[in-house]
């Protein structure tokens, strides 16, 4: 009995301490990713040509207002000094000045445009999962679906957002006049209105990429053996695909959403420019131009978080999912 019980705690202490080492790795990863990813866009912005200050010192200035501004900006120090006095902010949630905007913090700036963008952005993510999976769903259960889903999802995976969102103002804002073609709105039912056409044309490449995942995955889950061998048993067709086939396939598919999801807000800074969107791509894109250190690295640090959180939110999905994920290494 004692050394039954011995044995029990030895490997309940040893899955523990697997897990809290895989957690540590996972965290530092996590870090490590932001870090030498905001290091690359700080250091290729500082590449880029053009000089901040320049913007700053008016018209036909001396080198002596040139070097004067890149002193009261700090564009003097060597750039990895620069980059870590940056860093060194962000446990206290200072993001800095804004070099454009004199007299704006840089989370000033981001507050106002925050929400408007997360707000295309999940629009844009539930009209991916919903029309992803309807296309996919039809095409990869119904054998007379197949072709025509195969075909229509070619071509919206073939249109990107920045061609999508000037047929649809043509069509549905212009044309009929169901939409407004500019502008983000205020309040939600506002919001819901004025984002639709935005939200539609961030979401068109994603969603059709997501329904031919979806259509793949279920037709080769459906020709598996396992799934013959349910059939066989005499299991009813809608047990079989929801237990044997959806499940299956439900890996794959939630690992592309989550990819898809995790590059909205990158792609939404195209969609927000073409619809007049003051939001945080917009933002980023006159912050490039300007080599805005601050703000550049301030808006891609949460491109990047977003992404890294997404992708450690997919694996733990995984492990809900597939059971021998759970153990160490994959083995009971």
């Amino acid at each position: 009995m004692t050394l039954t019980l011995h044995s029990a705690v030895s490997r309940f202490s040893g899955r523990t301490l697997w897990r809290i080492r895989a957690i540590v790795r996972r965290l530092a990863g996590a870090v490590l990713t932001v870090v030498v990813a905001t290091f690359a866009v700080y250091a290729a912005l500082a590449a880029a040509p053009g000089d901040p200050a320049l913007a700053l010192a008016g018209r036909n200035p001396t080198p002596e207002r040139i070097a004067q501004l890149h002193q009261e900006l700090g564009l003097d120090r060597p750039l990895v000094v620069r980059y870590f006095d940056w860093l060194s902010g962000l446990p206290r949630g200072d993001l800095g000045q804004s070099i454009v905007y004199r007299n704006s913090s840089v989370a000033d700036l981001l507050g106002p445009r925050f929400g408007t963008t997360v707000f295309l952005v999940v629009y844009a993510a539930v009209l991916i999962l919903l029309l992803g999976l309807l296309l996919g769903v039809l095409g990869g259960a119904f054998r007379r679906l197949n072709g025509p889903m195969a075909a229509l999802t070619s071509v919206a995976l073939a249109i990107p957002g920045f061609v999508a969102a000037p047929i649809l103002v043509s069509a549905l804002a212009l044309g009929l006049g169901w939409f407004p073609a500019v502008g983000a709105g205020s309040g939600f039912t506002d919001q819901l209105w004025h984002l639709t056409l935005p939200a539609l044309a961030l979401a068109i490449g994603w969603c059709a990429w997501l329904a031919q995942i979806t259509r793949t995955s279920l037709r080769a889950e459906k020709a598996s053996e396992h799934v013959g061998t349910a059939t066989g048993r005499g299991l009813p067709p809608v047990t079989v695909f929801r237990r044997h086939v959806l499940r299956n396939a439900a890996i794959p598919i939630s690992t592309v959403y989550g990819l898809t999801v995790a590059g909205l807000l990158a792609g939404a800074a195209v969609v927000e420019q073409a619809f007049g969107i003051d939001g945080l791509g917009t933002l980023m894109l006159r912050s490039v131009s300007a080599k805005d250190y601050n703000v550049v690295l301030a808006v891609a640090s949460l491109i990047i978080i977003a992404f890294v959180v997404t992708t450690q939110l997919v694996d733990a999905l995984h492990t809900v999912l597939d059971p021998r994920l759970r153990t160490k290494g994959g083995r009971k």
